[in-house]
């Protein structure tokens, strides 16, 4: 790779911000850009940016807004600034809101995608690491879920971009030489985490006396996957990328492999806070699947053993900064 510098979209996301502390801890130079929009909180956003600003290496961190939409703008952030590579986060993120909002996950996900591919291919970077999902897996029958699979049935139009992303970063692997890596996360949790999705929404509930939803009688299964798990495994594919002849278009899961049932999540919940939720039951979600199972094997068969942080070790460290920080 040319250099240690590296463009961070989606940097005031939740995986995007502890990636970006990361790489800044590991001495790359990370621009980050981000539009803080308003699908959850700004401020939550804001404070993230604000952390990495406030990073004891900040020289190694610059913040940029800018909508990945805007093709014009992302050109003049790649030209001026020379990246060695990218790590393209930044999406609409949310499986039941792309029901709702569809054409925000058309413009954002995947006009803003070609944007990135196209930056990209045009200033030649080393290689673009890209945010897939286990969305794209839709509601397997077989367990674990193997990169193998075939995945052309998505139970959501989330799911849909994500594998569309795929296609696009292997057709411009074919056609440019661009070398890409999709990243298939399931179920991410921790500290700084996304206050729409279960883990944090289930804990403000809790602790605001608030009743939640529990979908299809609780009987779903979800792989969750704690977010140093995350990044953690990034870095260390980035560094044997370095040292390695990479392929020019590969996938990767990356999962915890230990599901646990809705009903299980809640209980351990209940035992962290010592109090009770008030329940309400309804049917499955349209858009949600069965449950999810990442088989990891293909990752650590390249970069060695990755963490499995267990589901009580990790959701303590969230309450711990849940209490902290007050949502």
């Amino acid at each position: 790779m040319k250099n240690q510098r590296v463009l961070v979209t989606g940097c005031a996301g939740f995986i995007g911000y502890h990636i970006s502390n990361k790489l800044i801890e590991h001495n790359f130079k990370v621009v980050g850009i981000d539009n803080l929009n308003n699908y959850y909180s700004v401020n939550l956003k804001k404070d993230r940016v604000e952390k990495l600003r406030n990073h004891s290496r900040n020289i190694n961190f610059k913040f940029i807004k800018c909508d990945i939409c805007n093709k014009n703008k992302i050109f003049e952030i790649f030209q001026k600034e020379n990246f060695s590579f990218v790590i393209h986060l930044a999406a609409q993120a949310g499986v039941r809101y792309s029901i709702k909002n569809p054409e925000l996950y058309i413009s954002s996900n995947i006009v803003g995608f070609l944007n990135v591919l196209e930056a990209s291919k045009s200033h030649k970077i080393d290689h673009l690491y890209y945010a897939s999902s286990s969305s794209v897996y839709g509601n397997q029958k077989r367990l674990p879920f193997n990169e193998e699979f075939k995945t052309e049935e998505p139970e959501s139009l989330y799911g849909v971009t994500k594998k569309t992303n795929e296609l696009m970063s292997y057709s411009y692997s074919k056609l440019y030489n661009l070398h890409s890596t999709g990243l298939r996360f399931f179920t991410v949790y921790g500290p700084w985490g996304r206050p729409d999705m279960a883990p944090i929404l289930f804990l403000k509930a809790i602790m605001c006396n608030e009743e939640i939803k529990i979908f299809n009688g609780g009987d779903l299964k979800r792989d969750f996957t704690y977010i140093d798990d995350i990044s953690n495994s990034l870095l260390k594919l980035i560094d044997m990328d370095k040292k390695n002849k990479v392929e020019k278009y590969r996938i990767f899961n990356v999962g915890n492999s230990k599901p646990v049932s809705l009903d299980n999540f809640i209980n351990k919940i209940e035992k962290l806070t010592n109090k009770k939720f008030k329940k309400k039951y309804e049917t499955m979600q349209k858009g949600d699947v069965y449950q999810t199972f990442s088989d990891t094997k293909k990752l650590e068969s390249y970069i060695g053993s990755i963490a499995h942080t267990s589901l009580d070790k990790g959701l303590l460290k969230l309450f711990e900064w849940y209490n902290n920080y007050k949502l």
